[in-house]
C-alpha cells in the first residue's frame, strides 16, 4: 500500500483521515442469562448518543466471565453473532466484544468484531487466565487480529492479554509505518486486582505511542467476584481522556488523528524499537 522510504505524513495522506469516535459500555452483567444481556446492552446501545464509530462490549458480555463453556459456547452465526450484525447494521457503527465460541470439541473466548454490512473479523483470547483455569476450558490464540476503520488501525484484545507487552507491542517499520493506532482491551478484571489495570493500561499507551481505550465491567458475577469498573481512554502520552469509576455508564469519546500524528512525530521513539517476531 505505502512505498518504500515514504514519511510518516506522506503515508497518512494517502488514506481517510480522520477522527474516530468510540463507545465503552460499562455494565453489570447477567449471570448466565445470554438473552437478559442482550435486551440490556441494546437498550445501553440505544442510549448512545450522536453517532459513534465503535461500540465496545465487555468480554463475555453475553453471559460474564465463566468456564460453562459446554452450556454456553455458541458456535458463530448463533444468537448472539446475530444480535451483533443487527446492532451494527442498525446504529451503523463496529459492535465488538467477546464470548464463548464452539467450534467442534474445542472452544475459545472470541471477541468478534463485527461492521455494519454483515463483515467480521475476529481474535482468539491468547494469553488464558490460569488463576481461573481459563486455560482447562477454552483453547488460545495464535494469531493478533489488526483491523483498519476510517483510516485508523485498530488492535483489540481481550483482559489478561494486557499483562504481556510483547503481544501488544506496537511495532513499527519504515515502509509500513505502525502495526496499530488505537489498542482496544475488553476485560472482566476484578476489583481487588485493579491497581495492575490502570497503570497497565497507561504503561501501554506511554510505549506504543497508540490510543488505548479499556473496558471494564461492574457487579458480582456468579463466583461472588466484585468489579469495580475503571474503563478508561488514554492519549498515547499516557494522559486520561476520560474515565469511569465503579458505576455503570457509557463513555463516547472522538479520539483527534492530528494528537496522535503530532505525538508521533515530536517524540518518534518508534524509530529506536527493537524489531522481533512472536512466536
Amino acid at each position: 500500500m505505502f512505498c518504500q522510504g515514504q514519511s510518516d505524513t506522506a503515508k497518512r495522506s494517502e488514506v481517510i483521515m480522520r477522527d474516530l469516535t468510540v463507545s465503552l459500555i460499562q455494565s453489570n452483567l447477567h449471570w448466565h442469562d445470554v438473552d437478559a444481556n442482550l435486551a440490556m446492552f441494546e437498550e445501553k446501545i440505544w442510549q448512545i448518543e450522536g453517532k459513534t464509530d465503535i461500540i465496545l462490549l465487555p468480554e463475555m458480555f453475553n453471559t460474564g466471565f465463566t468456564n460453562a463453556t459446554k452450556p454456553l459456547g455458541e458456535i458463530m452465526n448463533m444468537k448472539t453473532f446475530r444480535w451483533m450484525k443487527q446492532q451494527a447494521n442498525q446504529t451503523g457503527a463496529v459492535v465488538a466484544g467477546s464470548l464463548i465460541i464452539r467450534e467442534g470439541e474445542h472452544f475459545y473466548n472470541r471477541l468478534i468484531w463485527m461492521e455494519p454490512g454483515g463483515h467480521f473479523r475476529t481474535y482468539d483470547k491468547r494469553h488464558l487466565f490460569r488463576m481461573a483455569n481459563e486455560h482447562h476450558y477454552f483453547n488460545a490464540g495464535k494469531e493478533k487480529l489488526l483491523v483498519e476503520l476510517h483510516g485508523w488501525k485498530i488492535c483489540p484484545m481481550i483482559c489478561y492479554d494486557l499483562r504481556f507487552p510483547v503481544w501488544s507491542r506496537n511495532q513499527w517499520h519504515e515502509d509500513r509505518g505502525h502495526s496499530y493506532d488505537l489498542l482496544l482491551f475488553v476485560a472482566n478484571w476484578p476489583a481487588r486486582r485493579i491497581p495492575a489495570w490502570d497503570i497497565l493500561l497507561k504503561a501501554r499507551a506511554i510505549e506504543n505511542l497508540s490510543y488505548v481505550a479499556g473496558l471494564n465491567r461492574v457487579g458480582k458475577d456468579g463466583n461472588n467476584i466484585a468489579y469495580n469498573g475503571h474503563s478508561v481512554v488514554i492519549d498515547p502520552l499516557g494522559n486520561v481522556l476520560h474515565f469511569l469509576e465503579d458505576k455503570e455508564g457509557t463513555i463516547t469519546l472522538t479520539l483527534t488523528r492530528a494528537q496522535l500524528e503530532k505525538v508521533r512525530s515530536d517524540f518518534p521513539a518508534h524509530r529506536d524499537s527493537d524489531s522481533f517476531l512472536i512466536t
